[in-house]
């Protein structure tokens, strides 16, 4: 049984910054993509960054490049989505999800496990 389990998320300022956690269990952490979703109330879930097994080969969605950083720890089993200059459009629930696709993928359905989601709220 797979486990994801995230953390870090709440309100936080405009401009300011955020890391969220996703503990992984269940499956041999190192060996699988890793990919960070969002849902924003009244919207599709959709895309925001993935990193490979080797923490190689990293894609962004292009509303969080040279913000966001996605990065891994495979002794911890612990993917992270470093959150900065943060804005009130990244407001939204945030998933962590594993997939067995060795290129980079940014559709939902090419992953095969996801966590409960984190909240994320960006307000002055």
């Amino acid at each position: 049984q797979v486990q994801l389990v995230e953390s870090g998320g709440g309100l936080v300022l405009p401009g300011g910054s955020l890391r969220l956690s996703c503990a992984a269990s269940g499956r041999t952490f190192s060996s699988y993509r890793m990919g960070w979703f969002r849902q924003a109330p009244g919207k599709e879930r959709e895309f925001v960054a993935t990193i490979s097994w080797a923490g190689t080969n990293i894609y962004y969605t292009d509303s969080v490049k040279g913000r966001f950083t996605i990065s891994r720890d495979n002794a911890k089993n612990t993917v992270y989505l470093q959150m900065d200059r943060v804005k009130p459009e990244d407001t939204a629930v945030y998933y962590c999800a594993t997939s067995t696709a060795y290129n980079a993928v940014v559709i939902s359905e090419a992953y095969d496990y996801w966590g409960q989601g984190t909240q994320v709220t960006v307000s002055s």
